[in-house]
């Protein structure tokens, strides 16, 4: 299977070579790798042209946009000036981020997941932050979660689902489309890949209604909302970002801010988050 690659990267000189260099030495290579320089000010560039003059298969696409790491649009957009500058004729497109060290069986194994079962849309492994020395699963979801550092998507499902939404979201708004239709979320325990910078810890301050924004903006309605912030907030050990995601949800419904997801969507998605709370609490 061909296996393309767009990578979002700002200022990332620290680690943007040790993704690359795990990428390049995988068992199964991809066939492009697209890295989108995106206004960075530090020594991102030199080294993704290092690389793209070593191997024909990297290239570099620059742009500029807000200096602001905000959660969800900002990589969505830079991610389409990568994925836009490719042909169409990969069977895998994956959006992974510039700070991640793969295991060398990675590309391999998740392409023998997508052969094994052709209803699989995406597949993906997990993340693991170093604490101490030790490597620990970034535990912020629930195993059946794809993080959106590592998603891998089959063209059809990716077509179906009508790509990536550039809103806060996005990374759970594609698999509910994926499974909306009728394709299935495969995660592999085995996977292990390694995050060196943990996740949000550069977003702006004025992020922090984002997320309770989102879930308006899904569709979610109040309770499950209500239910959504506080398992979040329990994970990320911050009670305080309760406050801050249900001010988020009033916030746009006080200003209707668009949704993103239809109302046949919008009744799935709350239909398929009851079924899953009731799954659990049962």
């Amino acid at each position: 299977m061909n296996i393309y690659i767009v990578i979002p990267a700002h200022n990332e000189e620290r680690f943007i070579s040790k993704t690359l260099g795990s990428l390049v030495s995988q068992t199964h290579l991809p066939k492009k790798i697209v890295v989108v320089n995106d206004n960075s000010t530090d020594n991102t560039e030199n080294i993704i042209d290092k690389f793209a003059n070593k191997y024909d298969f990297i290239s570099q696409v620059k742009t500029e946009s807000s200096k602001d790491h905000m959660p969800g649009s900002k990589v969505i957009n830079a991610f389409y000036q990568g994925y836009n500058a490719l042909d169409t004729k990969y069977d895998i497109i994956c959006k992974f981020d510039a700070d991640l060290i793969f295991p060398l069986d990675y590309l391999e194994k998740i392409t023998t997941a997508f052969n094994k079962h052709p209803k699989t849309g995406m597949v993906g492994g997990f993340c693991y932050i170093e604490n101490n020395g030790k490597w620990e699963l970034e535990n912020l979801t629930n195993k059946d979660h794809i993080r959106g550092a590592l998603k891998a998507y089959r063209k059809a499902c990716f077509e179906d689902i009508k790509g990536l939404k550039p809103a806060m979201g996005w990374d759970t708004i594609d698999e509910l489309l994926a499974q909306y239709h009728h394709w299935t979320i495969k995660t592999d325990e085995s996977l292990h890949v390694k995050h060196l910078k943990p996740t949000g810890n550069t977003y702006n301050p004025k992020a922090k209604y984002k997320q309770g924004e989102a879930f308006y903006r899904m569709r979610y309605g109040f309770w499950i909302t209500l239910i959504a912030s506080i398992k979040l907030a329990l994970l990320k050990k911050s009670p305080r970002l309760l406050f801050d995601y249900i001010a988020g949800f009033f916030k746009a419904k006080k200003t209707k801010q668009s949704f993103i997801v239809s109302k046949d969507e919008g009744e799935f998605i709350r239909k398929l988050r009851w079924k899953n709370i009731q799954k659990k609490l049962l």
